[in-house]
């Protein structure tokens, strides 16, 4: 009668051995820069913003981690490019119909967004469906 108390109980530590052991392979760390996403609807469009946001660190992000003005950053053949927004990843914003921002119409749909950040505090934001 001990024997199958032992057995059973030995059954049961290996099984609870190897749940544990699946539940931690599955366990997914949080991400240096963290992601997140927001939707505000604006009249009848909703517009989204999918974004990453650096770790600081205590690093001075402006002028240092993001050089100001076009800048050659080692993406491909350009030698002048602006800033991409996001960490990791680019920040990208969608719209769910034409909008105008500036006076400048800008159709439906996912943008890429890039910055150009100047010393003075001026940013050029872009757009970029490419």
């Amino acid at each position: 009668m001990r024997t199958i108390k032992l057995t059973y109980g030995v059954i049961a530590l290996f099984f609870a051995l190897t749940l544990s052991a699946n539940l931690q392979a599955q366990l997914t760390l949080p991400r240096g820069s963290q992601q997140a996403n927001i939707t505000q609807r604006v009249g009848i469009t909703d517009i989204s913003i999918f974004y990453s946001r650096p770790s600081v660190k205590g690093r001075e992000i402006w002028g240092k981690l993001v050089p100001y003005g076009m800048n050659n950053l080692g993406f491909g053949t350009a030698e002048k490019s602006p800033w991409r927004a996001g960490a990791d990843e680019n920040t990208t914003i969608q719209f769910s119909h034409n909008v105008s921002i500036e006076g400048k119409p800008i159709k439906a749909g996912t943008y890429g967004l890039h910055m150009v950040p100047y010393e003075n505090g001026d940013v050029t934001i872009i757009f970029s469906n490419n």
